[in-house]
């Protein structure tokens, strides 16, 4: 046996115009040249679903002719998104029936009309509730995590233990993969990583493990288990066996199905295969931050009849959001998630941090690693693209997202390559340790230089304004006049 340690929906009343489409994030290295940027959060379907609406919009009066030409883009681009054939058609003919002779709200345009009849359907394809975990029915609270191999289900667990522990629960990881090789190891280290305990039994049995583990629990006094079962490479009569047999050990209260959104129609024919052969309660999508169609989240729900409870939208173990029917609905047709920026700022930003740093800004003692304290304050939030898409219109008009992201990454590079003295005094950095610096961060010393330049002028800057002084020669302060020279 070993136990391990290791320390409300958005308000849509503005017309529902829709904005321009939402670039992708770009994965290149630092140093690369010109880039093939990867595919945002459902990029291609919320592109298409944009030309569509915005020809609508621009209409003053639409009769059943304009509604079913623009009900055929839809179908075409929800097909391309790979959305199962039979949701699709179903989805449009709700759409239809309710735009075709509907009344006009006195406040939208008959196109707008169309769209908040639109966005109102895909909150119900989409789940139309967020579904949350189930309460335990006898203490602690157990979750079986299956899926196939490769799926994500191993880290998924992880980043779901980190999510419980962050919201006060104490959650303790089982890892009861005994059959992958390495896979007790991933746990363990994934757990390290997370703060949180791993149990497991080598020697033993997945039901037998797993029987121990909730003694363990009690033992340890954890409110939550999390069991990690074994995932095949397609499912099979002793893969079910197997969990059949883990299941009657747990008597969970949530059986969650990690699929892989990436991979489009086989994820929602895995959920349903999986649904065939023992009972599921929720559905978690890994990896859907790097589905640029989305097909797949927006079927699973309506083909499975179980609701999507998480997705994962990042490599970290923070990585891992609430799935939220109405905020995905809205990001899909280009209208912005605020309150999930909102969530992310909260749970990243240290608030007596950032007055710290704001108090030496204005004394004009900012320094390089306080400049680094809020690259990564901001860099927890996720990246600039992804932030940029939860705000309605925000991505068109920031057409530099990837080399923004680039850009902080090269920065925080470069600075932890630096010695605490260099930090705080950039002075002392001359031709060699810049050198020393460019090599150490994987960047060039005309990179170094450029990111020492900036921050020069930054300081310039924030000391003008600390003494009263214009930071721009020429233009006043509010409430000041420039002093002319004579």
């Amino acid at each position: 046996m070993t136990v391990r340690f290791n320390p409300a929906p958005l308000a849509l009343d503005r017309g529902y115009s829709l904005p321009p489409s939402r670039r992708g994030l770009s994965r290149r290295s630092l140093n690369a040249g010109p880039d093939y940027p990867a595919p945002g959060l459902f990029e291609s379907l919320t592109s298409h679903l944009g030309a569509v609406f915005d020809r609508l919009r621009s209409r003053g009066r639409l009769g059943e002719g304009d509604v079913d030409a623009a009900l055929r883009e839809v179908r075409l681009a929800l097909l391309e998104a790979d959305v199962n054939v039979a949701v699709t058609r179903a989805f449009l003919e709700r759409v239809r029936a309710r735009a075709v002779g509907a009344e006009v709200a006195a406040s939208l345009t008959p196109g707008q009309q169309v769209v908040k009849i639109v966005h109102e359907e895909l909150i119900v394809t989409l789940g139309g509730e967020t579904a949350p975990l189930a309460p335990a029915r006898v203490p602690p609270l157990r979750i079986l995590m299956v899926g196939l191999q490769g799926s994500g289900k191993t880290t998924t667990a992880a980043k779901l233990a980190r999510r419980l522990k962050a919201s006060g629960k104490h959650p303790l990881l089982v890892a009861a993969d005994l059959q992958r090789p390495a896979a007790v190891e991933q746990l363990e280290a994934l757990g390290a990583r997370a703060g949180v305990p791993v149990f497991t039994e080598r020697s033993s049995t997945p039901p037998r493990l797993a029987k121990a583990a909730l003694r363990r629990a009690g033992e340890l006094g954890c409110d939550v288990v999390i069991v990690d079962t074994a995932g095949r490479l397609q499912i099979d009569e002793p893969l079910m066996a197997e969990l059949a047999a883990v299941r009657r050990a747990v008597e969970p209260d949530e059986v969650l199905l990690v699929v892989d959104a990436m991979t489009g129609q086989d994820a929602v024919n895995v959920a349903r295969g999986f649904l065939e052969r023992t009972e599921i309660t929720g559905l978690i999508f890994s990896k859907l931050d790097g589905d640029a169609r989305g097909g797949a989240a927006i079927s699973a729900r309506e083909v499975t009849g179980r609701p999507i409870k998480f997705a994962g939208v990042g490599e970290g173990l923070d990585g891992l959001e609430v799935f939220h029917p109405e905020r995905m609905a809205s990001r899909l047709l280009g209208m912005g998630d605020v309150l999930t920026l909102i969530e992310k700022a909260e749970a990243a930003w240290d608030r007596e941090q950032a007055e710290a740093a704001a108090e030496k800004m204005r004394r004009a003692s900012f320094t390089l690693e306080d400049f680094l304290d809020q690259l990564q304050q901001v860099r927890r939030m996720g990246s600039l693209g992804q932030l940029l898409g939860m705000l309605p219109g925000a991505a068109s008009a920031f057409r530099s997202v990837e080399s923004s992201d680039e850009a902080m990454a090269r920065a925080e590079a470069i600075i932890r390559s630096m010695t605490p003295a260099e930090r705080r005094g950039p002075k002392l950095i001359d031709g060699s340790r810049r050198r020393r610096i460019a090599a150490g961060s994987g960047t060039s010393p005309q990179q170094v230089n450029e990111l020492l330049r900036q921050f020069g002028e930054s300081q310039r800057m924030m000391k003008a304004v600390a003494e009263g002084r214009s930071p721009i020669p020429g233009l006043a302060l509010p409430g000041r006049r420039v002093k002319k020279k004579r």
